[in-house]
């Protein structure tokens, strides 16, 4: 019987069609393998979390009936109204734009140390080389896909009621205004409305916060991991909570551009009935017109989130390596 268990053991590890997979898969280089595994954990983790990413968008665009009833009543509307999939619209655009953006970081990054060590040597290979780098592969990324983001928010933003006869099911419930067909209909109504430049409605307040963003982002994960005992300094759980904590610091303090990104994405008007012209008057206009908490609006769900999408992140990420026996 032993001996049985262990040929029928051997058999399924050694599968011939899975290992076949596995050698093509170590025939790729290796940055391929890192965007199989990171592309593999970003989409399971924003999938688990995409409701709460869903409601986010509708309260920081103060939605009318959203803005009020909280998180557990925001969830509700939208299920009421256009069932389950409603929780997860807009989710397979998210997806879509986050392998693109790992790409474009991925492949600027290094050429971009490589400039800045060239033309401005006195930046040293310190910490400022890195965030600098970053930031502007973070910029490229973010230029390079941002259209996506724009129609992402566009669509999560109008709620439709499926309940309703043909005619009105084409509106939004919220705004009055006729809804959007699909992820097409969003590109090409945008575009004949404004042209490129109406694909990029919102960018400069995401391109003014990235550097800052990325600033208090290394230095309060610096000083957390400081803070914590010697003989911990080097442990895996300290590098990601602290991790994870200074990126909440850093997305708190730099949520008031998020939440003009979103306003401008979906065409908030201000007092005059015209679009905010930039991101001064926009942080102006929300606070006069929607109160200053409605700049923290949906904040909470960032808190929220962050362990559950973590967690399955990071299982993700180990399943995957295990699975195709990536080199560690």
């Amino acid at each position: 019987m032993g001996s049985e268990s262990y040929e029928i053991a051997s058999s399924i590890d050694d599968d011939p069609y899975e290992d076949e997979h596995v050698q093509i898969v170590h025939s790729l280089p290796y940055y391929c393998m890192e965007l199989i595994t990171a592309g593999a954990s970003t989409t399971i983790s924003k999938t688990t979390v995409a409701p709460l990413e869903r409601i986010k968008i509708l309260l920081q665009t103060r939605a009318e009936g959203f803005h009020s009833i909280g998180v557990y009543g925001s969830l509700k509307k939208p299920v009421k109204n256009e069932g389950l999939k409603g929780l997860y619209k807009a989710n397979g655009v998210s997806i879509s734009r986050m392998l693109p953006h790992s790409i474009f970081h991925y492949m600027t990054y290094e050429q971009n140390r490589g400039f800045l060590l060239y033309k401005w040597p006195c930046v040293g290979q310190g910490p400022s080389l890195d965030i600098l780098a970053g930031s502007a592969a973070s910029a490229t990324a973010f230029l390079c896909t941002y259209p996506l983001d724009l129609v992402r928010t566009k669509y999560a933003y109008q709620v439709v009621n499926r309940h309703q006869s043909f005619v009105d099911n084409h509106r939004c419930i919220h705004s009055g205004l006729p809804a959007y067909r699909g992820i097409k209909d969003i590109f090409k109504t945008v575009y004949k409305q404004g042209g490129m430049s109406g694909l990029y409605r919102g960018v400069d307040p995401t391109l003014g916060g990235i550097l800052p963003y990325n600033v208090l982002k290394f230095y309060s994960n610096e000083e957390l991991k400081r803070r914590a005992p010697q003989e911990d300094q080097s442990s895996i759980a300290l590098n990601i909570s602290s991790g994870a904590s200074a990126a909440l610091f850093g997305q708190t303090v730099m949520y008031p551009l998020d939440i003009v990104r979103r306003q401008m994405q979906v065409d908030i008007l201000n007092q005059k009935g015209v679009r905010y012209r930039n991101t001064i008057e926009a942080l102006k206009c929300i606070v006069r017109n929607q109160g200053w908490r409605q700049l923290y609006a949906g904040l909470c769900i960032n808190y929220i989130k962050v362990v559950p999408s973590l967690a399955i992140g990071l299982t993700v990420l180990d399943v995957v390596s295990q699975r195709l026996h990536f080199p560690q």
